[in-house]
């Protein structure tokens, strides 16, 4: 009795082994397949990279005064600032792929209900980070720069350096492209059990608040953009609450009819 124990235990460590293992493997693919994709990408891109540092640098030239321009103070500048945009370009737009390869990785474990909701979710995200690039770029940068060319000095001659532009400009998409995540955020929260809406929408004044401290600490130190990203933060954390009891209603009834499919089965 005992040996033929032994012979189980030891049947199902090898089969435990075996599969982490082909899980481990099969991880290392999706993130070779994920790199390879953004340096495919960078290479195509890489090309360009000067038009595209002079697209991304527009907000800010078009409102530059006449015969003034952006300067390089560093000797590598010219090279590296353009290479250091196409990087994260090419990881942008990559970003549909990466999180398809994710998405492939933890579907196998996920019940059927749960992947029906986790498909819209993986979408949302992608439009919603796009968004939050978008509404940066076209919305905050031509306010912004618009508020900062203004309120100078008259006899200070605005000649930005294209480093310092380069990290400024990221470091706000980053910071808006995670944001406008909010609402996936705030639905999965819900949805794991950690709060519920009603919670949430009971400690509104401390979020309110805490979007603004967030807003002050990702972005310059003047009310503009403080604002700029505070209040979509709020409107984007109430827009989380209101579809995770939308799609939160849906995810009860399905999970209800699979239930009952199974026993049914039974």
């Amino acid at each position: 009795m005992s040996e033929n124990t032994n012979t189980d235990e030891t049947e199902t460590g090898a089969e435990e082994g075996q599969t982490l293992t082909s899980h481990l493997v099969e991880l290392r693919q999706r993130l070779i397949r994920a790199l390879l994709t953004i340096l495919a990408i960078f290479l195509c891109l890489f090309y360009f990279a000067n038009d595209l540092y002079t697209l991304l640098s527009e907000p800010l030239t078009d409102l530059l005064p006449a015969g003034t321009t952006m300067i390089a103070t560093d000797v590598t500048s010219p090279f590296f600032a353009p290479f250091k945009l196409t990087i994260v370009l090419a990881l942008f737009l990559s970003m549909p792929f990466i999180l398809h390869q994710c998405w492939s990785f933890i579907s196998p474990g996920l019940y059927k209900h749960e992947k029906k909701l986790a498909i819209p979710l993986l979408i949302s995200s992608i439009l919603l980070f796009y968004t939050g690039l978008a509404f940066a770029y076209f919305v905050v940068f031509p306010l912004l720069f618009g508020f900062f060319t203004t309120v100078g000095p008259e006899n200070v001659a605005i000649m930005t350096d294209i480093g310092s532009y380069l990290d400024f400009v990221l470091k706000l998409f980053f910071a808006f492209g995670i944001v406008f995540e909010i609402p996936i955020a705030t639905m999965l929260i819900i949805w794991s059990g950690i709060t519920t809406a009603e919670a949430l929408k009971s400690k509104r004044p401390y979020i309110v608040v805490g979007c603004f401290v967030v807003g002050m600490l990702l972005t310059p130190p003047d009310l503009i953009s403080q604002s700029l990203l505070a209040i979509p933060m709020w409107l984007l954390f109430e827009a989380g609450i209101l579809m995770s009891k939308v799609m939160g209603k849906k995810s009860d009834r399905e999970s209800e009819d699979e239930s009952t499919d199974e026993e049914a089965s039974k």
